[in-house]
């Protein structure tokens, strides 16, 4: 009986101690986000930060073909290759406003801003479970800059020429998308399973697409809001198995 209460003791120990290392794992991490994170007055915080003053891609992952590269100095995502998917893997939103910064190479420059993707990508299957909003200013209404991708086309044609700099403004709050390009509003949605979207989650994460080597798409100046409380265990979700392909 001794034995045995010296070896529950034991494993309780190891219990706590494994408690200690994992909490102590999550501490360190978050500390690491916020080194290269910052958030600003008005509540946005740089999801794209700077770490000893120059930009980093901490706390991002790619999934697919092709890669993004940063430039360190500027802060500018430069695409190559794909099709790929540059995600935001330090947080999950539910929730939030978006803003950012890109700019198309030539009128074949094919990209896009892919919200909520549920769960680690694994395929290209997240295509058909999270929205996107679209960059092809070679395509029009569902499939053209502004709109949802084939589900809902933009209300008026905002985007400035290639090799203008444009400004995103996405908010998914519950069900709703609006989507702000440049100052004016594109997209007023209440969202639902449509086009290639079969359905769609609660929450998940932001991603940027690389979808060729025709021609690059460029980012920068990202920063995000959460809007209401921020759900437990927001951070990495588990994996999510795909297996389908698809042009978007």
């Amino acid at each position: 009986m001794r034995r045995a209460g010296t070896w529950a003791a034991a494993a309780m120990v190891c219990g706590v101690g494994s408690l200690a290392v994992l909490a102590g794992s999550a501490a360190w991490a978050e500390v690491e986000r916020e080194k290269t994170t910052m958030t600003t007055e008005d509540g946005f915080e740089q999801i794209l930060g700077q770490h000893d003053g120059r930009y980093t891609k901490h706390g991002w992952n790619h999934y697919g073909p092709g890669f993004f590269d940063l430039d360190p100095e500027t802060g500018e995502l430069t695409s190559h290759g794909g099709m790929g998917l540059l995600w935001y893997a330090a947080q999950e939103y539910s929730d939030f406003v978006l803003e950012l910064e890109f700019k198309c190479e030539d009128e074949y420059t094919n990209s896009g801003v892919f919200v909520r993707v549920p769960g680690v990508p694994t395929s290209d299957d997240y295509i058909y479970h999270s929205f996107e909003v679209q960059i092809d200013e070679a395509a029009e209404g569902i499939h053209g800059t502004g709109g949802i991708y084939d589900a809902e086309a933009p209300a008026v044609e905002a985007a400035k020429p290639p090799g203008e700099w444009n400004q995103y403004r996405i908010g998914f709050i519950g069900d709703r998308i609006n989507v702000d390009l440049n100052g004016e509003r594109v997209i007023g949605w209440m969202a639902e399973a449509r086009g290639k979207v079969t359905d769609f989650a609660p929450r998940g994460y932001i991603g940027l697409q690389n979808h060729d080597d025709r021609s690059a798409v460029y980012f920068r100046n990202i920063r995000v809001k959460e809007v209401g409380e921020k759900p437990a265990g927001s951070g990495a979700g588990g994996a999510t198995l795909f297996s389908s392909r698809a042009r978007m």
